[in-house]
């Protein structure tokens, strides 16, 4: 038996499995598979190849095989589960329920980074940059608690005996070994270490819907041992070829477009369409499903493939009910690698709504809200509880859905819910969507207690608002005076941030195909407030951008649940002019222009660019020791903000009521800081008043959660400004963009 330097292992038995299919009965069971059944193997392709040449890059050469065999995730699967099964560090903590919680008292406040984009000190690795003691210093002094890193394994693909770069931002891991380009296994460590040290945390990423096309995909082509089990990919017999699209000189697949799909659905070979295309874009991707040139396989036939990818092509997804579980095996040994041997405390599961599909008596195939996805991410996310960590979901379906995966799985999930919402209310200077979806994520039973309340990440503005477009589309929605659908609904927003944000408004902010809005948090601002180009964005317009930016962090800072923001928020950071990143943008991936370099620290003030090559951007705010120093900085002003949100209590208290308000561009949220007990209705309560116009305004706040005849208190001057009359009420005044954290006293005042 021979060890791999990463702790894989690789077996003397070379046999070769062959493959079976689960096929089901079109006409008594239309809706999905209604047994395993064997049949007799397919004719065997007349091509064949000879095991000779030690050079070839294919099955011919089983030195290939055996190099590819090293870089296979799978095989560092198997042996880190082999490590910890049967010892007791698998039995000392809960697992079976979510605890948002205490997700939130280990990690309250989050930096999220994006490794490409950061400019570290000269010689200094990505990793080694993040767990600098200077930075951490500053995050102590800021109010943050936890980074999440990003991801920083090796990504993109194999072609031949070479690596190829990611297409998707490091999201297309193949894997489990840190990405030179980032720092070394020992540099996260050492990272973790310094968290530690100052009272913080570390986040690492793992990808349970897919892979990039590295080993374990060229093996699986290859038809070797359990690989094909990874994919949802389906071998076509040579004889239908002509079903399949003929394959481009130079690639080594091509996306079907849809009467390549519906023909091969009609055959039998898959489910067909899907509910939707994600990275919709014509003649490049059309459907998610693509096709492989012809592959010699170890048993020495030509095979050609046709796989799923709900992404980029780049990025085959996992199949979670093959019969060897060799995809769950992949993405489970993954997790326990971050989480065991890289000390982190908690994963973000990426692409973790997409793990079942099925097909459906009419229509596209069943493949969101899926009970297998539900079941995949319970198993997930038990397994980090019981090993002592936390998870958060980046799930972006309709409310239910996010509310019943959470029920049992991840602990915590991205808030794509008010984000879009709090754009829109920012933009057109009205609340009234962002109070719907408040009211509605509440009525659903998404507690904000258990989302990530996050500012900008790497991603684009996502304006999906797949609630509204998908389950809700004929549900009726009162708005701007009348009932409209919800797709209606969902159509109008995204008319609204279109108009207000892009194009002839600002053309710095780009559309990111049907997904959303490729941008910066200050970008927004900077539309909204009327600069329509970057070179329009002056210094004497800081200030206002700032304002609003606080704004921003107050609404997502002030209310139960996580805190996230990233360097561009830190920084405010513009984005990229277009052609700085030309070539990046030039296929459809507008999110490049939002992803400048920046450095946190002045650690390298000279460089262009980061040391992955991303131009820096432009900072409107300067770098965190410069801000440090000055009282009226962003980050100094968002220390308080994190302060009284720490004092209080406020990210594990309880969320019971949006009230109507005064004014357009007022938002109220009442809280009561229970620390999520909901038998202390006798907790404080808590106000928290902001306003999302460029205007001062003057209003009166009314909730039934109010108590008459009590004093209200300013959490952050201490002074009383007003009391509850008894039609539970109390006027405010609040300066453009301002925002309030407002206590109601324990005891009614003496007369």
């Amino acid at each position: 038996m021979e060890h791999r330097p990463y702790g894989g292992i690789v077996t003397e038995d070379d046999s070769v499995r062959e493959p079976s299919e689960i096929t089901y009965d079109e006409d008594r069971y239309p809706a999905r598979p209604a047994r395993l059944r064997t049949r007799a193997p397919l004719a065997a392709s007349k091509i064949q190849r000879t095991f000779s040449d030690p050079r070839a890059a294919d099955a011919s050469n089983p030195s290939y095989v055996e190099w590819l065999k090293r870089q296979s995730m799978l095989g560092d699967a198997d042996v880190l589960s082999r490590g910890l099964s049967g010892q007791p560090s698998m039995w000392r903590n809960p697992y079976a329920r979510p605890d948002a919680r205490r997700a939130i008292q280990t990690a309250s406040v989050w930096f999220t980074a994006y490794p490409i984009s950061l400019i570290t000190r000269p010689g200094q690795t990505y990793l080694r940059a993040l767990g600098d003691e200077e930075l951490w210093k500053m995050f102590q002094r800021i109010g943050i608690d936890a980074v999440h890193t990003g991801p920083v394994k090796v990504a993109g693909g194999i072609t031949g005996w070479a690596l190829t770069p990611s297409v998707d931002g490091h999201f297309d891991r193949i894997s489990t070994q840190i990405d030179p380009a980032f720092g070394t296994e020992d540099d996260f460590r050492a990272l973790t270490d310094v968290a530690e040290q100052h009272g913080g945390s570390v986040i690492d990423d793992i990808v349970p819907g897919h892979t990039g096309k590295g080993a374990d995909f060229r093996l699986a082509e290859m038809a070797y041992k359990d690989f094909p089990g990874i994919y949802h990919m389906v071998e076509i017999p040579e004889e239908d070829w002509g079903l399949l699209p003929d394959v481009p000189e130079g690639r080594d697949a091509v996306n079907l477009d849809t009467a390549s799909e519906a023909g091969l659905a009609d055959s039998g070979y898959i489910i067909g369409r899907l509910q939707r295309v994600i990275f919709y874009a014509p003649g490049i991707k059309e459907t998610n499903w693509s096709a492989t040139g012809p592959v010699l396989g170890v048993d020495g036939r030509t095979r050609r493939w046709v796989y799923l990818h709900y992404f980029k092509q780049g990025q085959p997804s996992i199949n979670w009910l093959d019969p060897t579980f060799a995809g769950m095996r992949l993405v489970m040994g993954d997790a326990l690698h971050s989480l065991g041997d890289l000390r982190t405390s908690a994963l973000r599961l990426d692409a973790n709504g997409f793990l079942g599909v099925e097909k459906s008596v009419e229509g596209p195939a069943w493949s969101e809200g899926h009970p297998l996805s539900e079941a995949a991410n319970h198993l997930i996310a038990s397994m980090v509880r019981k090993v002592g960590g936390f998870s958060f979901q980046e799930l972006n379906l309709a409310m239910e859905d996010i509310r019943d995966t959470g029920r049992v799985g991840a602990d915590l999930s991205y808030d794509f819910i008010n984000r879009p919402a709090y754009h829109h209310a920012l933009a057109t200077g009205d609340t009234e969507f962002l109070r719907l979806t408040l009211r509605t994520s509440l009525e659903v039973g998404v507690d904000p207690v258990t989302l990530v309340h996050a500012l900008q990440n790497h991603d684009e503005l996502t304006y999906e608002l797949v609630h509204w477009d998908t389950e809700h589309h004929a549900d009726l929605y009162p708005f701007r005076g009348e009932e409209i659908a919800g797709s209606q609904l969902a159509e109008v927003i995204r008319q609204d941030l279109l108009d207000k944000l892009t194009g002839d408004a600002a053309d710095y902010n780009l559309v990111f195909t049907t997904n959303g809005i490729a941008c910066t948090t200050a970008s927004v601002i900077a539309a909204a407030q009327g600069h329509t180009t970057l070179d329009a964005i002056k210094d004497e317009h800081v200030d206002d951008i700032r304002s609003a930016h606080l704004l921003l962090a107050m609404f997502n800072a002030w209310q139960p649940g996580v805190f996230a923001l990233s360097a561009w928020d830190l920084l405010g950071l513009l984005p990229l002019p277009a052609d700085q990143v030309h070539d990046l943008i030039e296929g459809g991936d507008t999110r490049w222009v939002e992803r400048g370099a920046h450095d946190l620290i002045d650690g390298n003030p000279d460089a262009a660019t980061s040391s992955s090559g991303m131009p820096r951007g432009r900072s409107l705010y300067g770098s965190l020791p410069e801000q440090l120093t000055d009282r009226n900085s962003f980050a100094s002003k968002l220390r308080t903000v994190l302060a009284i949100r720490e004092r209080f209590d406020i990210a594990i208290g309880s969320q019971i009521d949006v009230p109507d308000v005064a004014h357009p561009g007022m938002l109220v949220l009442v809280h009561r800081l229970d620390g999520g007990d909901a038998t202390q209705t006798d907790a404080p309560v808590q106000i928290t008043v902001l306003n999302f116009s460029g205007e001062a305004i003057q209003g009166t706040v009314r909730s039934d959660a109010l108590i008459a005849r009590r004093n209200v208190r300013n959490a952050v001057t201490g002074r009383t400004i007003g009391a509850v009359d008894d039609l539970l009420s109390f006027p405010v005044s609040l300066a453009p963009y301002a925002g309030l954290f407002l206590l109601v006293e324990d005891e009614e005042p003496e007369a």
